[in-house]
């Protein structure tokens, strides 16, 4: 994904640890969705109870969540989310993409909105760091 995108491993890596719980969740073992990827459609997703932090506290909204066929598929469309943004802003996560290194690629994920936590960028930077992650960043 790095040679392809541009994307940093450590981050897609951490993320896929991070959103997955290193791939014990029913969403990535059942579904395949090791980035917490949103769905839209009934055909391409299914509801599940979520946390998500708003107006500084943490709330059970129930959400969709891609399907996918295979983890590599997950892996995929996860990079293509971070190049091409989202419908409503195709430039929403280049600075993630841009990032000189993965301290910065995991705040600017945070300030993108791709997670609600405002720990997000410290539980990825931690998981970077603890398993020394950013040695694949070339």
């Amino acid at each position: 994904m790095q040679r392809q995108y541009g994307i940093l491993p450590s981050i897609t890596m951490a993320q896929a640890i991070l959103e997955s719980d290193w791939g014990q969740s029913t969403l990535s073992k059942k579904f395949n969705n090791y980035y917490g990827i949103k769905g839209d459609s009934d055909q391409n997703s299914r509801y599940f109870k979520t946390q998500e932090f708003v107006n500084g506290k943490w709330v059970t909204v129930a959400a969709r969540f891609k399907v996918y066929s295979s983890w590599q598929e997950s892996m995929r469309d996860h990079s293509l989310l971070l190049v091409n943004g989202t419908n409503w802003n195709p430039r929403q996560y280049q600075a993630v993409i841009t990032a000189s290194d993965y301290k910065q690629a995991a705040q600017a994920l945070y300030d993108a909105q791709y997670a609600t936590d405002p720990d997000y960028p410290a539980k990825l930077i931690n998981l970077i760091q603890k398993y020394n992650l950013n040695q694949y960043d070339k």
